[in-house]
């Protein structure tokens, strides 16, 4: 953050020594007149320039208006009575802060004018000064034409970069806050029954203990295999939450093909380049449900996954042969409505078509991966 004393723009892009240099040079051409009066009036005309200088930088509305045209009106008056033109390129470089288009604009055009209009007076009225520096004054002309539009840019830039990493923190909040509340829900569905059903089995169990004792075993053993189902389930759901490489799924889903007497065909490279681990760990639970659904519904005898990494996205076509996919598992299917939780969570797409037996196609879309990435536990 800059503070009020400095005088210099931090992003200009020139040295800082650059800038002391420019700001010498004006008491070098002052002191070349030896009447007092000059040198009061020269040294008074910096001073007021650099104050309004810095001014400029502070307010804001029409005053800053004001501020550059009475820096303006002092660059024309060194140029033209002293011969010294640098005080244009101080001004180029605070137009080039102004990302108001219009205000912009103006001030540049502006600039221009004057600025030309008084370095082409000035070889008239000041000629053996002016031609004795003409290439730093061609210089710096050239700097009034492009400079502005050059910090113009460069800030828009930076700003929309600020935003940008501004939005990646937002994403990576809402991606955090979506995940808990998936957990949230993973657990009540999970638990939520399972732990009611367990009190209630044994509050029944303790009234049976008098009057039906022989009952109270049966109940006894429901609760333990509940409580047995509920582990199992928890197990399973932390098992997918743990962030898996897609290599380990691709493994996985071949033994699991081969466990079922089905011909297992991969193509594409399951290492993946470039692509953040909340992607992979989708991709790896989504081709986890979609080799499931193959081994326990589609009766075929081969399956196939082509892995495609492409510029833009990152895709899984997994193919059977099998007896195809009915329109009843399309919309009310388990596995492929979480599938399609997860996908919509990483802006992913999928598609299902009944091709000489299922293809069901998985694409998401590569993001910038961050510097750093939220690991899952």
């Amino acid at each position: 953050m800059q503070k009020w004393y400095h005088i210099f723009s931090k992003n200009t892009g020139l040295s800082i020594y650059i800038w002391v240099v420019f700001c010498i040079l004006p008491f070098y051409f002052i002191i070349r007149f030896s009447t007092p009066t000059e040198v009061f009036i020269g040294v008074l005309m910096i001073v007021v320039f650099f104050t309004t200088f810095r001014l400029s930088y502070i307010k804001k509305g029409w005053t800053v208006y004001l501020s550059v045209g009475i820096e303006m009106a002092i660059s024309i008056g060194m140029t033209l009575y002293f011969g010294y033109v640098y005080f244009s390129l101080f001004l180029a470089f605070y137009i080039g802060n102004i990302q108001n288009k219009a205000g912009f604009i103006t001030l540049y055009v502006v600039h221009l004018v004057t600025t030309i209009s008084a370095t082409t007076l000035g070889f008239f009225t000041q000629s053996q000064i002016f031609f004795s520096q003409l290439p730093f004054i061609i210089i710096s002309v050239i700097g009034v034409i492009l400079l502005p539009f050059n910090m113009y840019n460069r800030i828009k830039r930076e700003k929309l970069e600020h935003q940008l990493e501004d939005a990646n923190v937002r994403i990576s909040q809402l991606m955090v806050m979506e995940e808990r509340q998936r957990i949230a829900r993973d657990l009540h569905d999970t638990l939520g029954q399972k732990l009611s059903l367990i009190g209630l089995k044994s509050d029944l169990a303790g009234r049976l203990l008098q009057k039906h004792p022989e009952k109270v075993h049966k109940e006894i053993l429901d609760i333990h295999q509940t409580a047995r189902n509920a582990l199992k389930e928890v197990r399973e759901m932390v098992s997918d939450m743990r962030s898996t490489k897609l290599e380990d799924e691709i493994n996985h889903a071949q033994q699991v093909i081969g466990a079922a007497e089905m011909n297992f065909h991969l193509e594409g490279n399951p290492v993946l380049d470039r692509t953040p681990l909340l992607v992979e760990n989708v991709l790896g639970m989504c081709l986890k449900e979609a080799v499931t659904n193959v081994v326990k519904h589609s009766n075929a005898t081969a399956c196939s996954v082509m892995i495609q990494q492409l510029p833009g996205e990152v895709s899984i076509i997994v193919k059977d042969d099998g007896i195809g996919i009915g329109s009843t598992a399309l919309t009310k299917g388990n596995g492929l409505r979480g599938m399609r939780e997860r996908l919509d969570f990483v802006n992913g797409s999928l598609e299902i078509e009944n091709r000489n037996g299922t293809v069901l196609s998985i694409k998401i879309p590569n993001v910038v991966k961050q510097q750093s990435e939220e690991r899952l536990s």
